[in-house]
């Protein structure tokens, strides 16, 4: 019970970290000191540095020794080849979809189209977080549709890793007009149950999506 509590614990220190780091919280080259992060967590010094290893193992923490640990953070070509494996686990998301989809979802995926279409005319501050909250639904659903855990799984945390990213490419009135519409071209495709043409949208979507970053390999 006590190796199960500890490695819970581990867990949610590192979840806390990695959720911070993706969101934000931490910039790039900043330090993770374990000794102000297990007082801010109420947690020891031990489940911390446990959380740092396994944070350098993905590659967001960098530990140099007898210094500490930094934030590494993601650079553009780590983005680009999320967004060119996204494209094509994307595809096979929707396939999937089209095969398991239920009408609740359908109709939670032609919900959040309206809601889009609504906020996209709408002349304020909030817009841009707005509509970008509803797209990383929009595919959260998708996701969820697949009827798989484990691409569910991998897909989201793809898209914590490219959140900030895909935040500012839905900034651009034109290209948030186009991603509903390629939305509504996906889920017209699911509703079909036209599998070939579900994934190749979907792959084109987010491929679009990344052409809209300006990335460089």
């Amino acid at each position: 019970m006590e190796e199960y509590q500890d490695q819970s614990l581990r867990g949610r220190v590192f979840r806390r970290l990695r959720n911070d780091i993706l969101s934000g919280v931490y910039k790039e080259h900043d330090e993770l000191r374990e000794t102000t992060i297990g007082e801010e967590l109420g947690v020891s010094r031990t489940p911390v540095r446990e959380a740092l290893r396994q944070l350098e193992l993905e590659g967001l923490v960098t530990i140099v020794p007898n210094k500490g640990a930094y934030v590494t953070g993601i650079s553009k070509k780590d983005v680009h080849d999320i967004y060119k494996i996204r494209s094509m686990l994307e595809g096979m998301c929707a396939r999937w979809a089209t095969r398991y989809i239920t009408p609740e979802q359908i109709g939670e995926l032609e919900e959040v189209i309206l809601l889009s279409e609504f906020h996209l005319k709408r002349k304020n501050e909030e817009k841009a977080v707005q509509v970008s909250e509803l797209d990383g639904k929009f595919h959260k659903v998708l996701y969820e549709a697949s009827n798989s855990r484990i691409l569910e799984h991998v897909l989201s945390d793809f898209h914590k890793y490219v959140q900030m990213a895909r935040t500012h490419s839905v900034e651009s009135r034109e290209r948030a007009e186009k991603s509903i519409e390629e939305h509504r071209a996906i889920l017209e495709a699911i509703k079909g149950k036209d599998e070939d043409q579900a994934e190749r949208l979907a792959n084109a979507h987010v491929m679009k999506a990344m052409e809209n970053l300006h990335i460089e390999e």
